[in-house]
């Protein structure tokens, strides 16, 4: 599919569109640190812009842009989606003597007949080149200041396109929990597939303790032919597989913001797939027949504004969270809209997927709740194989001479939504340095996108590549950073890997030190990690947890357990700065441990004893900072390790 070549913004260049920006707000601010804020946009549009420009002696020539499509602010901190990709860290900015930058994009995400690049990188290259006039201004001095774009999920889309679409705006980039040109929708659809068919005789509980510390290691025993395929069609995609272990609150995670593209883009989809040979729905014996439901009802309560609440005079069938809502009757008959939510009778409707038309629905119109579309999504990955090598997760879909195994869409949604999320797809033709960061737990944008990335940099780039790219991974951290007591005792957070990814690529770009780069395999579309960190390298501490020598113990109640750990910085990381237990498996973390003065080396022992029999999962969690400061907040970069204990 060819796309139209987007504008290219150099540091010279004027946007014509975005060429007269005026400012409205210039203030001194103490809160929540002292600095100064200005505030303002460009003239003629909706596009707004603000900067917070650090004390004077803490200014060391340098911005910090953070970027996230769905901003409807320019003000630091939550974006409508409240979790740590979309958060900005003034203090954490401030401390590394840059300005804080963000924009609104335009307020033109996902508006039709927008130029896309707008929101993905236009407005944000107008304000970065405005932050440096007004850096000569705010410090009275005449130099240029060094600039830093990051931005994860789809602000990592953001990045990327920046990335090759400008050149001296910005002198790197961080974009972080990546995805690929083909990411959207089918790493949704693969899980949402693997849902359905492991949830019908209730076996990814059996799938989560086999991967668990001490548990067998065979996911597969006990699936059946078709949940086994299942299972491994999902995690030849990418799911690690680790990330099972939130089976029990599990859903089709992003999968509700865009649901609405496809049948859009391709309404003959739906047809085929419940009537053609090749597809699932085609084959008179595959259990998705048995999930499918249509019922007509009432609306007879429409609530005020978006998302969209609506009452039903009833509801039958099955799980209707997004089922689609078909207008049978008044102004906005004919529509069909995703379902986000659904309470009882009450249903709330995707904001995003047709917002006029979601209004338009009144009390007294006549629908019909359909989930005709979800099933069929649920394997739509199958029927949109990438023509380029390189996608590790659909070679499964290929038999050994390269032709698909199933009918092929005429139409690929991936990189539509990449085009329009980065304003191009990507190609990896960057200019400046790039220093991606993944997560190993990510089930929302699987980890081997990022070495994908890397893999087309590495070709755009050639000669150049070693000195404009790196990638670092995270292990034991997800897409998301929220934490429930559950996900604390699993994974840890990677905002502080973040934060020294941002001040690794500002070394790189003003001092010519390379990050040094995780190292690690592929394979069958999963990352792997060495087990010592002199050779995993990279920025994450590595721990080894035993309990009575073993990764499972089994004690009578009330017996000790002995805990021995070794918790080791990969060289050039930093030291070791803090310790943590969990005994008790509950996220509290409630017993810190002795550290002592901070080294790249800690060893460590305890014992604990529990009263009541079951079985629990000890965790030790761990931060290493580079300048080995354990009073400083800043750049502690976590990582965690478990044990089982089952207590007779």
């Amino acid at each position: 599919m060819e796309f139209p070549k987007p504008l290219f913004v150099t540091g010279d260049s004027v946007d014509q569109d975005f060429a007269e920006p005026f400012v409205e707000i210039d203030e001194e601010r103490s809160e929540p640190v002292p600095h100064r804020y200005v505030h303002g946009g460009f003239t003629g549009t909706n596009a707004r812009f603000s900067f917070y420009f650090p004390p004077a002696e803490q200014y060391q020539g340098r911005f910090f842009h953070n970027t996230y499509p769905m901003a409807v602010t320019s003000d630091i901190g939550p974006f409508p989606i409240a979790f740590e990709v979309a958060m900005g860290d003034l203090g954490f900015t401030l401390d590394s003597g840059a300005v804080y930058i963000q924009t609104n994009n335009g307020g033109s995400f996902r508006v039709a007949g927008v130029d896309p690049a707008i929101a993905a990188y236009r407005v944000n290259a107008a304000a970065a080149k405005f932050a440096r006039v007004m850096a000569r201004e705010v410090y009275g001095r005449d130099h240029r200041a060094y600039g830093y774009l990051f931005g994860g999920s789809g602000g990592a889309y953001q990045t990327m396109g920046a990335a090759q679409n400008t050149s001296g705006v910005w002198d790197g980039f961080v974009p972080f929990v990546p995805g690929c040109n083909h990411a959207i929708p089918s790493m949704f659809t693969a899980r949402m597939h693997a849902l359905r068919v492991l949830r019908q005789r209730g076996k990814l509980a059996d799938i989560a303790d086999a991967l668990e510390v001490g548990g067998s290691g065979d996911a597969y025993a006990g699936l059946d032919e078709e949940e086994a395929a299942a299972f491994r069609e999902v995690s030849l995609m990418g799911f690690p597989p680790r990330g099972w272990y939130t089976y029990e609150t599990l859903d089709s995670g992003y999968f509700g913001n865009i649901s609405g593209m496809m049948p859009v883009m391709d309404p003959g989809y739906v047809t085929d797939f419940w009537s053609q040979q090749g597809y699932l729905g085609g084959d008179p014996e595959s259990s998705v027949h048995r999930h499918r439901f249509a019922f007509e009802a009432d609306v007879t309560l429409a609530g005020e504004g978006l998302p969209r609440r609506l009452d039903l005079s009833h509801v039958e069938g099955g799980e209707l969270t997004d089922a689609h809502l078909v207008v049978l009757t008044g102004e906005a008959a004919g529509a069909s809209l995703p379902i986000w939510h659904a309470d009882r009778t009450t249903i709330t409707l995707i904001a995003t997927a047709d917002p006029v038309a979601a209004m338009a629905i009144q009390a007294g119109d006549r629908v019909r709740v359909d989930n005709s579309w979800p099933l069929a999504l649920q394997t739509y990955h199958r029927h949109q194989l990438p023509a380029e090598p390189g996608y590790y997760g659909w070679d499964q879909f290929r038999a050994q001479d390269g032709p698909p195994l199933y009918p092929q869409r005429p139409v690929q949604i991936g990189p539509v939504g990449t085009a329009n999320a980065a304003g191009d797809v990507i190609t990896g033709k960057i200019h400046g340095k790039v220093l991606s960061l993944a997560c190993l737990m990510d089930i929302d944008s699987f980890p081997w996108q990022a070495d994908w990335y890397r893999s087309q940099v590495k070709a755009a780039m050639g000669a150049d590549f070693a000195d404009s790219f790196a990638l670092y991974f995270v292990d034991n951290a997800h897409h998301e950073n929220p934490m429930t007591a559950l996900a604390r005792t699993h994974v840890v957070p990677y905002g502080g890997a973040l934060q020294q990814a941002l001040r690794d690529l500002a070394a790189w770009v003003e001092q010519g030190k390379r990050p040094l780069e995780t190292a690690y395999r592929v394979e069958n579309s999963q990352v792997l990690l060495a087990a010592a960190a002199a050779d995993r390298m990279g920025i994450q501490p590595v721990i080894s947890l035993t309990a009575n020598g073993a990764g499972r113990a089994a004690v009578l109640a009330g017996e000790r357990v002995a805990f021995a750990a070794e918790i080791t910085a990969p060289p050039g990381a930093g030291r070791i700065v803090a310790a943590e237990w969990d005994f008790e498996g509950t996220g509290d973390f409630a017993d810190p441990a002795e550290v002592g003065a901070p080294g790249q080396v800690l060893k460590l022992e305890a014992s604990h004893a529990y009263a009541e029999t079951g079985t629990y999962f000890a965790v030790l969690r761990a931060a290493l900072q580079r300048e080995g400061d354990p009073a400083t907040a800043y750049g502690r970069v976590q990582n965690l390790a478990r044990v089982r204990i089952v207590v007779n």
